[in-house]
């Protein structure tokens, strides 16, 4: 296992320098979901919610979330993002937990990877779903936030395990 690359020989967080680092193509896919009652994904699914279009405003959250990454964490580069894809989509009616699923895809062609940008993209847009409906059900559980894989870089491609 490789050593924390956040921290300096003497343990001070620092910025890692990528200055040496080829650039390349790289692209991290992050999912999660927001689980609720049923009556909140019904309401949700007829695009009746009081504040509007829940899925397409959450969406442009996660959007603007992964371009704004580098603001909120704080020893992340700002980096050029090429494209972000955020997908949302409502759980089956007969899944036994009411679900919003998202999934986030982030690009980029530079020195260092993307997934702190689908993470984020994906917990933005998940609480946006939250903002948006906790008139209604304000136990909704943002859960099961990863990423599900990542190319590009010298490590090259990496995928999760299938869930058991």
């Amino acid at each position: 296992m490789s050593s924390l690359t956040h921290f300096d020989v003497q343990g001070q967080a620092h910025m890692v320098d990528v200055a040496a680092k080829p650039a390349t193509h790289r692209v991290a896919v992050a999912t999660g979901r927001i689980e609720m009652r049923a009556e909140t994904l019904a309401l949700i699914a007829s695009g009746s919610a009081k504040k509007g279009d829940v899925l397409g405003i959450a969406r442009i959250a996660g959007i603007q979330a992964a371009k704004k990454t580098s603001d909120l964490i704080p020893l992340c580069h700002p980096l050029a993002i090429t494209r972000v894809a955020v997908d949302l989509a409502l759980s089956e009616a007969g899944d036994a937990t009411p679900h919003v699923r998202c999934t986030a895809t982030v690009e980029t062609v530079g020195p260092t990877g993307v997934e702190m940008e689908a993470l984020t993209a994906v917990q933005i847009a998940l609480l946006t779903v939250y903002d948006m409906c906790k008139a209604v059900d304000r136990g909704m559980t943002v859960t099961g936030v990863h990423v599900v894989e990542k190319h590009g870089g010298k490590s090259g491609s990496w995928t999760a395990a299938p869930a058991a």
